[in-house]
């Protein structure tokens, strides 16, 4: 049997390395502070827009959204210690001006933070 060939006859391909846009990015995490975005280019030159720190949420309360500030991190469903850290993610449920309220957008993904008053 020669080397480097299939039984068949046909080629082995050596396999290949990770394109750019395949390679995993830098870990984003959004947190309570003072408020700070930045964006990236991505694949097909649109532009992303991440949030890195936030201070105020849109809180949809019947059918109308409020702009609220974000008092603190209460529970994060995902990982407990996020909730320590002020990490906000998909989920966390955080103290604001008009009581209780669970993030429904993901921050690190679309730039804002939106959320529902929960009881």
């Amino acid at each position: 049997m020669k080397q480097g060939r299939k039984k068949t006859g046909g080629r082995y391909h050596a396999s290949r390395k990770k394109r750019l846009h395949e390679r995993a990015g830098q870990i984003r995490v959004a947190k309570l502070g003072q408020e700070k975005r930045k964006s990236k280019k991505t694949r097909g030159g649109s532009r992303k827009t991440f949030m890195i720190n936030a201070k105020f949420m849109n809180l949809n309360e019947k059918g109308k959204a409020v702009k609220v500030e974000i008092k603190k991190v209460l529970e994060t469903p995902s990982n407990r210690f996020f909730a320590r850290q002020n990490i906000l993610t998909k989920g966390t449920i955080v103290e604001t001006d008009k009581g209780k309220a669970k993030i429904t957008s993901r921050p690190t993904q679309e730039g804002t933070v939106n959320g529902i008053l929960i009881k």
